[in-house]
């Protein structure tokens, strides 16, 4: 490979002399023709031919020392200027090929030189730097999927050792059958949510936009989940003003509003109050989902629509960390706003902004 590139660098600085010598014999050559045949007018006589021939012998060897100076000089500069830049690329994206996206080059020297190579090089710089943030969240993605499997999957394994046991009375059996059944509920659940995530995010899923009362969509969610207040004895507050109006993906807004239903009654104790309020503000829809649970601190309401984060590293309540961040793209897919209110032992307040259609609108003036 290195003596092929040696040929190459030699046919290469052969082809320049050879492109110079051309260059620099043909325009002596005119000037010397113009200069002899200018001078013979102004001093009356002809050259003779050993004159002339002596001439040509001169002329001949400055020709080949200005060709091999002007390639020196041609040679210096491509290496310094075009080589040099050329080779950090190269080893940078040979770096890139075999994985490593940490690689950053260096910005070229402005001397003897324009900004032609660090405009590549500042595009390349932005490219590994994208493609090293792309593949720590693969990484982190496929470590996250792994550990968030590895629980339901040795519960299942787990109980179903224990109902290989013939003597296991009847009581225990359903109990361990009912784990089992969660356990892959819970899997099935995460498995769907990640594929819905992974839909969303590569654009796979196109919004289906009608115009429909939102009112009208909380209070059918928030019904789905009537058997979940009612056993645990939550009280439920609304207040959502009539006939607000918006132009979006019913289907995908529902998945909104379940996901926070769900964390609001999860994280509510026995007795606690979940509320729902909707209103109009400006050109906006303002939906408020707030709990009375446990709440959280500012530390983790900076990451909660993160992929598979969870506040509560103990893992104690159900969930894998994937519906607030479904909440969040689809909320950006329907160029919505969404936010988060929380303190510690008070509760959470989730509120979502969707704008209003325009008919809404018109009908408001």
């Amino acid at each position: 490979m290195k003596k092929n590139g040696r040929f190459r660098g030699m046919l290469r600085a052969v082809n320049n002399f050879f492109l110079f010598f051309l260059l620099v014999a043909f325009v002596i050559t005119c000037c010397i023709m113009l200069f002899t045949s200018t001078l013979q007018v102004a001093i009356g006589r002809e050259f003779t031919q050993s004159e002339i021939t002596g001439a040509a012998k001169i002329t001949m060897v400055n020709v080949v020392l200005i060709s091999l100076g002007f390639a020196a000089v041609d040679t210096l500069r491509r290496k310094y200027t075009v080589q040099r830049p050329v080779k950090r690329i190269l080893d940078a994206s040979a770096k890139m090929i075999e994985g490593d996206f940490n690689v950053r080059i260096e910005p070229i020297s402005k001397f003897a030189n324009d900004d032609s190579f660090n405009e590549i090089i500042e595009c390349i710089n932005k490219m590994a730097e994208e493609l090293s943030g792309v593949e720590t969240l693969r990484t982190d993605f496929i470590a996250n999927v792994s550990h968030e499997m590895k629980t339901p999957l040795a519960v299942i394994q787990n109980y179903g050792k224990l109902l290989e046991d013939p003597l296991l009375p009847e009581d225990k059996r359903i109990e361990y059958a009912k784990a089992i059944t969660d356990a892959s509920r819970r899997l099935s659940d995460m498995m769907t949510n990640v594929l819905k995530l992974n839909r969303l995010e590569n654009q796979q899923i196109y919004p289906q936009v009608e115009t429909y009362d939102l009112g009208e969509q909380l209070c059918e969610c928030l019904l789905g989940f009537e058997n979940v207040w009612e056993k645990r004895g939550i009280e439920i507050e609304t207040d959502i003003e009539d006939d607000v109006l918006v132009s979006a993906d019913a289907e995908l807004l529902s998945l909104v509003w379940n996901n926070l239903f769900s964390n609001a009654f999860k994280f509510t104790e026995s007795g606690g109050r979940v509320t729902l309020y909707l209103a109009t503000e400006g050109n906006y829809a303002v939906v408020r989902v707030s709990d009375t649970g446990c709440g959280m601190s500012p530390e983790v309401g900076a990451h909660i629509f993160e992929k598979f984060y969870q506040g509560d590293s103990s893992h104690a309540t159900q969930g894998n960390g994937l519906g607030l961040a479904l909440v969040k793209r689809v909320v950006d897919i329907t160029q919505g706003e969404i936010g988060v209110e929380s303190a510690v032992g008070v509760g959470t307040t989730f509120i979502v902004k969707i704008r209003r259609a325009q008919n809404g609108l018109e009908e408001a003036r």
